[in-house]
């Protein structure tokens, strides 16, 4: 019996990322996001048809006719009796728009935590997006200091921000705020700009973006905006092992997604505040992504010639480990399993 699965596997995600960040990379600047995901998805799938877990997608995306994808409730791994069984929540291509574009802030990623049968390690939360803030350890420590760790959505920006200068000993305009460029983020915006911060616009990617206030080199001190729920678990992911956190509500929007997405919530369900030890509970989490364009997470895929260059991290909640992972890959050898024909495959 393996004393701590974690440790024995851990890299095979990295593969995985890897393996997806490669084989998405031609279609860089091409204009068909579906390729490029479709392209991440059969690599991750091939990499985890020779590894031996139970792995069961728990945030994934949702079902679509005839679209690419890896979906909620799919089955990854060998499922060999007594293999481990991680809950799984991927996005192969986050910033699948980006990589079309040949913009920057694409990275293929994977969260996974060790689960005994039948009882999840990770909260599904239903609706398509939420209200989001993330920020780096220091203002957690105020934050949890002042009991204000379920208030911050609620509370004005500027004040936020007035807590980050404390936090962190910067001035005003030294706090970088990032933003998803979005018609319904134009709000904070606003309020970044008035409260004299300094902003940063982000076309698409928010995985990357939430991640980065908890690096300390990533240059960025908060997130906030209204993004993807599934991206906001995968976030949470990271977050317990770096030490940062975010707090997250439901959005929707209109009345007519609220009566669909939150059937049976109650209204209190429905307002609920989650932060990212109550979204990813345990000391089991992993956290790997792998960069296709560059982020302020990582670099993206480097091609000089023959040999492709990648950037990777991986981290673990439980050990409070985290490696930055530079891979060079030999494109005379190295060569990519894919599910769809079940072979090995030159990149």
């Amino acid at each position: 019996m393996l004393h701590d699965p974690e440790r024995t596997i851990e890299f095979e995600f990295v593969r995985a990322t890897e393996n997806a960040a490669l084989h998405a990379m031609h279609w860089i600047g091409r204009g068909d996001k579906e390729a490029a995901d479709a392209a991440a998805c059969d690599a991750i799938y091939g990499v985890f048809d020779l590894v031996n877990i139970c792995g069961e997608v728990v945030i994934g995306e949702g079902i679509k006719d005839e679209a690419p994808g890896i979906f909620l409730g799919d089955r990854l791994g060998t499922w060999k009796q007594g293999a481990p069984r991680f809950d799984i929540a991927l996005d192969p291509i986050d910033g699948t728009t980006n990589i079309s574009k040949g913009m920057a802030n694409s990275i293929s990623v994977i969260a996974a935590s060790q689960t005994d049968e039948g009882k999840s390690q990770m909260h599904n939360i239903p609706s398509f997006y939420c209200h989001k803030i993330a920020y780096g350890p220091r203002v957690k420590a105020m934050v949890d200091s002042e009991k204000m760790g379920h208030s911050l959505l609620d509370a004005p920006l500027n004040e936020t921000l007035m807590l980050l200068r404390c936090a962190l000993g910067k001035r005003m305009a030294e706090i970088v705020v990032q933003v998803m460029d979005r018609p319904r983020n134009e709000i904070f915006v606003d309020q970044v700009r008035k409260a004299g911060a300094s902003l940063r616009m982000i076309a698409d990617g928010d995985i990357t973006a939430a991640v980065a206030p908890s690096l300390p080199d990533s240059g960025i001190d908060l997130y906030v905006g209204i993004g993807g729920s599934p991206e906001g678990v995968l976030t949470a992911n990271a977050l317990r092992a770096l030490g940062g956190d975010l707090q997250m509500r439901m959005w929707f929007r209109n009345e007519a997604e609220k009566a669909e997405l939150g059937a049976g919530l109650t209204g209190q369900e429905l307002l609920r505040v989650y932060n990212a030890e109550e979204i990813v509970p345990g000391d089991s989490a992993i956290f790997c992504a792998t960069g296709v364009t560059d982020s302020a997470l990582l670099p993206g895929v480097k091609l000089i010639g023959k040999t492709a260059i990648t950037h990777s991290i991986l981290m673990r909640a439980r050990s409070k480990t985290v490696r930055r992972i530079q891979a060079t890959h030999d494109l005379d050898h190295k060569t990519v399993h894919l599910r769809s024909s079940q072979k090995e495959h030159s990149i």
